[in-house]
């Protein structure tokens, strides 16, 4: 797949960071499986990480959290 921000490099497999923000939660997660450019750095995450981060953030924020950071791991 050509990135969609630069259309300069087909993306590779890799990981990224993903910082989510929320009221009073801001959640980093490290190592989440994504396509990366090799040219920008901009991280395509797929439907299911995607589901799993979202899920993962609302019991966080459920729980009061105000910071966490985490390594992904796949539910």
């Amino acid at each position: 797949m050509m990135c969609v921000v630069c259309k300069q490099a087909e993306v590779e497999i890799g990981t990224t960071t993903i910082t989510l923000e929320r009221d009073n939660l801001t959640m980093l997660i490290k190592n989440v499986p994504a396509r990366v450019c090799p040219n920008c750095g901009e991280a395509y995450v797929d439907r299911k990480v995607t589901a799993d981060l979202l899920r993962t953030a609302e019991d966080m924020a459920q729980k009061g959290a105000q910071v966490d950071i985490r390594q992904y791991v796949p539910a």
